[in-house]
């Protein structure tokens, strides 16, 4: 009969090593105890013994009794030293000797532990008694096991252990002294090693230096090279993250870092990976989806890992505090922090897809606020980048939540980079009013009842097919779902413009109002209507007040004009304030700093004047016309060209300001160059007197612009502009003949070099009767003091 199976279950291996671990502590434990008791109880010995021969030492012995011998004694002793002793054999001598001693207490060995008349033993045996001496064996200390991973077999799991390295210490034990009764065991101290020189030391760090890349670089071309079958490898290479070698530490992180970065960019898939289920985990699959699934399960942790040591490595920054097993001094700190944070901004913006994206974002935005400049900078820029490259919006959405999350945790005190990245999200492609064809229901496919109920059975075969195609063709295109992007590009904006309202409701002061209105100005027409009679009083108080400055306060005209050239053309709204405001403040650009203004003044004059056509009257647009000519006597030569090229679309947009060119006065009043109100400056009695001053300017364009609009700016003839020229709006021109590098735009020509016609003095270029008259006149040595011309002229007659 077959014996009976045992129920009991066999230990997991989990089980049995978390086991066999509380074993060996409790192991250790017990023989260190043990090991300190039989030291103490040692020295206490060792203790007792010395004081022991101490005390035998200093003791003096008493003297021996003396009996008093009887006369025959005397007698015999005297008679034995009197006896010729060279007459006895050596024998009989070492022989008497022998029973002198055991003749009495006093002269017997007292090592012997034999009674004084103990008979002699016969034949008795030397080795026995050795024998029976006790021996000192030398102990051997107790070796320590090391319990290592079981192995598993048929029968069951069969534990594995091996002896531990014994590392043999030298101990230095205090011990008392003979003579004070305390000593000292003299024991070898270990020599101390050699101090190196500096060239030692850069020779070794190199040294070492190169081993380290040499591991750094075999270790990643052989993930790079099969990373499926290597993944494992990466935890090799993760673990140089926390080097020990105080002389390459802080080298060797930093190119583990950055070698980390690397490798994950280029072996990360394009998709994201999930966790699987408890159903997927427990179904049987092909041998190649089981090895895709372990090689995702191990890049995903290993990615984790990386990323929570290159977060860690920035709060170890932040915090300045040392660890005690690091070998980083505190000043290394802010090298390893920057290599960080510059892998952390990469892979930002290089795997948006990918896990742990939105924990990537959690840590980088906070940094956009940092004190440290070049940090900030690195974070705001690779935000800059996320931004720009984003199509679908998922990635800036999880930015702009983080970004809101800190502004309003700050209470509205950050860097204005910070606000200064939401220029650069991509939401122009959002459309606020739905066509025809978004609202039109989608076509859809029929089902097998409708298919039965009108179709034949040929028209069904068919009607399979084609609708087979149209399934791979809309696979094929592979385009992403456009209510998707605009769900998500709506939301964006909505959060945006949160962030926006409550800085000009509760900030108005705040560094940060700058950045707001320029972002307002630039997602304007996207504002719901409803929001646009608040926005247009808050904007308008905003610059009567006069707190901002000039650029704020042109970005605020720039917001209002946006507004109502989107969704706002519905309302019926005139903007005449906002007129008054920037016509009243165009001359305070000048050639200085305030240039730079000068392209927001040309956007909002594109806004206010050329797309606002049929809402603006002539009189203003002369009198915008005449002003702007003046600004352009006083500032930078780009600015110039800028003005003037905004004067030509204006005569274009505005026929009738061809007035300005005559020098006839037309209707009643004079101009009024010093009145704000654009309306009542009677532009009309004025003529551009300026371009004839712009003619000779230093700059050709300003030169060819200038004559171009005097004889009426015209589209074809010997007066017309280059198609270059003509082409261009205002603000590209402005740019183009940018003089920020400190040279002139376009290079000043050089002047073509003439070479200057030597007289030589030769037979071959003087004729032969000058020549003499020449030669006499420099022989003659000596020259007359009176030249009297007169009397020289007689004689020649006479």
């Amino acid at each position: 009969m077959a014996p009976r199976k045992s129920k009991k279950k066999a230990p997991s291996f989990r089980k049995l090593l978390k086991t066999s671990n509380i074993k060996i502590e409790n192991k250790l434990k017990n023989r260190q105890f043990k090991q300190q008791s039989i030291a103490k109880k040692h020295r206490k010995e060792q203790k007792k013994l010395k004081q022991a021969l101490n005390n035998a030492a200093t003791r003096t012995p008493l003297p021996l009794e003396r009996y008093k011998k009887r006369h025959e004694e005397e007698e015999e002793e005297e008679f034995e030293e009197t006896l010729p002793v060279d007459m006895m054999e050596d024998d009989d001598l070492e022989q008497m000797k022998a029973m002198a001693q055991k003749a009495s207490f006093l002269t017997r060995d007292l090592s012997s532990s034999e009674p004084v008349h103990a008979r002699k033993r016969k034949q008795e045996n030397v080795m026995d008694k050795y024998e029976k001496v006790p021996r000192l064996m030398q102990k051997e200390q107790e070796k320590e096991l090391i319990h290592l991973l079981p192995i598993k077999d048929k029968t069951g799991i069969i534990p594995q252990t091996m002896e531990k390295p014994v590392v043999k210490k030298a101990e230095k034990e205090n011990e008392d002294e003979e003579d004070g009764g305390d000593g000292a065991e003299e024991v070898n101290a270990p020599k101390p090693l050699p101090l190196l020189t500096t060239q030692e030391l850069v020779v070794l760090r190199r040294k070492r230096l190169e081993e380290r890349k040499v591991c750094i670089a075999a270790l990643g071309s052989s993930i790079l090279s099969d990373p499926s079958a290597n993944i494992k490898k990466l935890k090799e290479l993760r673990s140089m993250l926390v080097e020990l070698d105080p002389y390459v530490a802080v080298t060797v992180r930093k190119l583990v870092m950055v070698s980390l970065m690397e490798l994950f960019k280029d072996i990360v898939p394009s998709y994201r990976i999930r966790p699987l289920t408890e159903a997927e985990k427990s179904t049987k699959v092909k041998k190649e989806t089981q090895q895709l699934r372990e090689f995702e399960e191990g890049l995903v942790s290993q990615y984790k890992f990386y990323l929570e040591n290159l977060e860690q490595t920035v709060k170890d920054w932040k915090q300045m505090k040392k660890k005690k097993s690091d070998v980083v001094s505190l000043k290394s700190y802010k090298g390893l922090a920057e290599v960080a944070v510059k892998c952390l901004c990469e892979l930002l913006v290089a795997l948006p897809h990918f896990n742990f994206h939105n924990n990537i974002i959690v840590m980088i935005v906070p940094l956009m606020n940092h004190d440290c400049k070049k940090i900030s900078e690195m974070s705001c820029e690779a935000v800059r980048k996320l931004f720009k490259q984003d199509k679908v919006g998922q990635a800036s959405l999880g930015m702009v939540k983080v970004i809101s999350g800190l502004v309003k945790s700050r209470n509205y005190e950050v860097k204005p980079e910070v606000l200064k990245a939401l220029l650069c999200l991509r939401v122009k492609e959002v459309e606020v009013k739905k066509d025809a064809d978004d609202i039109a229901p989608k076509k859809k496919f029929m089902n097998f009842k409708e298919k039965r109920k009108h179709l034949s059975r040929m028209q069904r075969k068919w009607k399979k097919a084609e609708e087979k195609l149209e399934k791979e063709l809309l696979e094929a295109e592979a385009t992403e779902c456009k209510e998707k992007k605009l769900k998500l590009h709506t939301e964006t904006l909505n959060i945006v413009f949160l962030t926006y309202f409550r800085i000009l409701k509760k900030a108005q002061k705040s560094i940060l109002l700058p950045c707001v209105l320029e972002g307002l100005a630039k997602f304007a027409h996207l504002i719901n209507v409803e929001f646009f009679d608040d926005l247009l009083i808050v904007l308008h108080k905003l610059v009567e007040s006069g707190d901002l400055s000039y650029r704020e306060s042109l970005h605020c005209i720039q917001t209002a004009f946006h507004v109502l050239s989107g969704q706002g053309d519905v309302l019926n709204i005139d903007p005449l304030k906002f007129y008054t405001h920037l016509y009243k403040t165009l001359l305070r650009l000048h050639a200085g700093t305030a240039n730079d203004d000068m392209i927001i003044v040309l956007q909002c004059l594109d806004v206010m004047l050329t797309k606002r056509r049929k809402q603006v009257s002539v009189q203003r647009a002369l009198a915008f016309i005449k002003r702007l000519t003046t600004l352009s006597l006083q500032v930078l030569p780009n600015s110039t060209v800028g003005i003037l090229a905004t004067n030509r679309v204006l005569m274009h947009t505005f026929p009738k300001s061809d007035i300005l060119l005559d020098n006839e006065s037309q209707g009643s009043g004079i101009y009024l160059p010093e009145l704000d109100e654009p309306e009542y400056c009677n532009p009309q009695n004025t003529s551009l007197w300026e371009l004839h001053t712009l003619q000779r300017h230093y700059h050709p364009i300003v030169r060819k612009f200038a004559a171009h609009l005097i004889v009426g700016a015209p589209s074809e003839g010997s007066g017309a502009l280059n198609v270059d020229l003509s082409r261009k709006s205002a603000t590209d021109l402005f740019e183009d003949y940018s003089t920020k590098g400190m040279t002139f735009n376009p290079p000043v020509a050089t002047p073509s070099s003439k070479k200057k016609e030597k007289f030589t003095i030769g037979d071959a270029l003087l004729d032969s009767d000058l020549k003499k008259q020449i030669d006499s006149h420099l022989e003659a040595t000596s020259i007359p003091s009176d030249l009297d011309f007169a009397a020289q002229f007689r004689k020649a007659f006479i």
